[in-house]
């Protein structure tokens, strides 16, 4: 499947609510597919949301599998139509985006959750999360609802230049 361009802030589709996906068919799997695909070139990537690929539907893939901070991990997860069931505790943590790459912010957060969600191969799945992992499934999440990480510092003082590392 094709790796496709990230979409970027300011664009329109990353501030709208995604419209729901519905039964999997052939084009949604093919969408998980391209998720996976772009997400695994991106270096440092652990999700991606069909919004950030330009695609308005509530989508989105994770996998946290070798990260520092992962103490769940259910490996490459994708979601169509996912909803949060539950949710538990509270961390402030920093995060950052691929369409906000210049930016990261410190983001409070639950640091437990259940997902629910149709598979790649349309079968309903459900997913207990944890730590780093709970977080990105949040951030997933909240791209599919229009949200950026952004939306959700508490202020000014708690978003900072990206480092780069050479």
């Amino acid at each position: 499947m094709p790796v496709r361009p990230v979409i970027r802030l300011p664009e329109e589709v990353l501030t709208r609510p995604a419209r729901p996906c519905g039964p999997v068919d052939e084009q949604l799997a093919a969408l998980g597919e391209d998720l996976i695909d772009t997400m695994r070139v991106s270096p440092g990537c652990v999700g991606l949301a069909a919004p950030q690929l330009g695609v308005g539907l509530r989508a989105f893939v994770v996998d946290v599998t070798g990260h520092r901070k992962a103490r769940s991990c259910h490996g490459t997860v994708v979601m169509f139509d996912p909803v949060l069931i539950s949710y538990s505790g509270a961390e402030l943590a920093r995060e950052g985006c691929m369409s906000v790459p210049d930016l990261t912010g410190d983001v409070p957060r639950p640091t437990s959750v259940v997902v629910r969600g149709a598979g790649l191969d349309g079968t309903m799945i459900e997913i207990e999360a944890d730590a780093f992992e709970a977080r990105a499934f949040l951030h997933e999440l909240d791209h599919l609802d229009g949200k950026l990480f952004l939306d959700r510092v508490p202020g000014p003082s708690a978003v900072f230049q990206r480092r780069v590392y050479r």
